[in-house]
């Protein structure tokens, strides 16, 4: 059956209606999972600027900072990282392209953080190479049939 719609194909195919529910929804999960990846980043700075006694301070290891100044680091770091997950559920571009670019500067940063506390910073390295793959990932033009 024929569309008779006076819209252009164009104008009907960016249509809201037109997204698949699965490809914004890697979106949100993006969004749900650097909130939560930013939490730990943030529970994570502020234990070690507390300097509590879960870290394990190697000698020798080539990227040395003492804790507290790796906890400013994840604290700063996480806050900002909840406040893009934040923004991703507006659906802006640019929430989109800081979370791909905070994703990496959070991974890079665990990446850092392995001698302090190995398993946790694979787990959070994994989150956030799959943040990136969702973004990255995200909404597309469908083809209409």
């Amino acid at each position: 059956m024929a569309s008779t719609s006076n819209e252009p194909r164009a104008a009907r195919d960016t249509a809201p209606s037109s997204r698949h529910p699965f490809q914004t929804g890697w979106t949100v999960f993006a969004a749900v999972l650097m909130i939560f990846g930013g939490a730990m980043a943030i529970l994570q700075g502020v234990a070690a600027i507390a300097k509590d006694d879960v870290f394990v301070a190697t000698r020798n290891y080539v990227f040395q900072f003492n804790l507290t100044g790796w906890g400013w680091i994840h604290l700063i770091l996480g806050i900002v990282i909840v406040l893009c997950g934040c923004a991703l559920f507006t659906g802006a571009v640019w929430a989109r392209v800081v979370g791909v670019v905070l994703a990496g500067l959070g991974a890079l940063a665990n990446f850092l953080w392995l001698p302090h506390y190995p398993l946790w910073s694979i787990v959070l390295i994994a989150i956030d190479v799959f943040i990136i793959w969702a973004l990255c990932a995200g909404p597309h033009k469908s083809e209409t049939v």
